[in-house]
């Protein structure tokens, strides 16, 4: 089983306790995709507490990464317990800051008390991967009907989002960090769904956009090889802001995570 290019990206290099480097992936807006930083972050802390599977993580993105640039990743154990530890991940180019994300760990209990709650009524897809990423291990499919690059295509601020990876590895974090990779993709766009001429296809056009903090938080163990839907909702816009979140569950409904994301979204000529 050959690696693609997104397994490839977690195949973080040691290079002294805690300490790693980090390769870049392709972007097309010439800086480097925020979800790249959010699974490889995921990958720095399981390899630096490889007893406990990763919980949930809360990042703060302070600056944007250049794709020429080599990337050092700090990842910091702040406690180890017997049931959580906690690790501190920071992702830095040379003197800048790029995100730094606080990192749960855990040892799972057996279920005291179980509910979640049902997943959308969504088939999944059918059919050959359409998208470019597929050529990268990304199957990814929005629902029909929902454009959101396009700034006439108007509907609810809620999007459906399938999604698979190719060749993934049986390790549990490795899935884990490529949903991190996924979730960065889409809340933007879903809170701009509402708006009259407002779409993903102006941003960094006329429309200044950036994800400011995001947190994920996993559930329950899945497969990334495996089709997963993200069930997005934004439930506010306004003052240059957006707040989104999602639930993430299998095809067959059970719910593995969910994750939440504040961003700015202002025009470009906005102070």
């Amino acid at each position: 089983m050959s690696p693609t290019e997104l397994v490839k990206m977690l195949e973080l290099e040691p290079v002294a306790p805690g300490v790693y480097h980090g390769r870049n992936t392709q972007s097309p807006r010439g800086v480097i995709f925020g979800g790249q930083l959010l699974a490889q972050s995921i990958a720095a802390a399981a390899l630096s507490n490889p007893e406990m599977q990763i919980k949930s993580m809360h990042t703060m993105f302070l600056r944007g990464g250049r794709l020429d640039e080599l990337l050092v990743l700090e990842a910091d154990r702040l406690h180890v317990g017997r049931t959580f530890g906690s690790v501190e991940v920071s992702i830095r180019q040379g003197d800048r800051l790029c995100t730094r994300s606080l990192v749960l760990l855990h040892q799972p209990d057996p279920d005291f008390i179980s509910h979640h709650d049902e997943a959308p009524d969504r088939s999944p897809p059918v059919g050959d991967p359409v998208s470019d990423t597929a050529l990268r291990g990304w199957d990814v499919r929005i629902e029909e009907g929902a454009d959101i690059p396009d700034p006439s295509a108007i509907g609810p601020p809620d999007l459906c989002v399938w999604s698979r990876f190719t060749n993934v590895p049986p390790e549990p974090w490795i899935s884990q960090a490529l949903l991190a990779y996924a979730s960065d993709g889409f809340l933007i766009g879903t809170a701009m769904r509402p708006h009259v001429g407002v779409g993903q296809a102006l941003a960094h056009v006329s429309i200044a956009t950036s994800v400011i903090t995001q947190t994920l938080t996993f559930h329950q163990p899945f497969d990334a090889g495996n089709w997963l839907l993200a069930a997005h909702h934004s439930p506010y816009a306004g003052q240059g802001r957006s707040f989104g979140r999602a639930d993430v569950f299998t095809a067959d409904g059970n719910l593995v995570a969910s994750y939440s994301q504040e961003n700015m979204v202002r025009g470009m000529t906005d102070t």
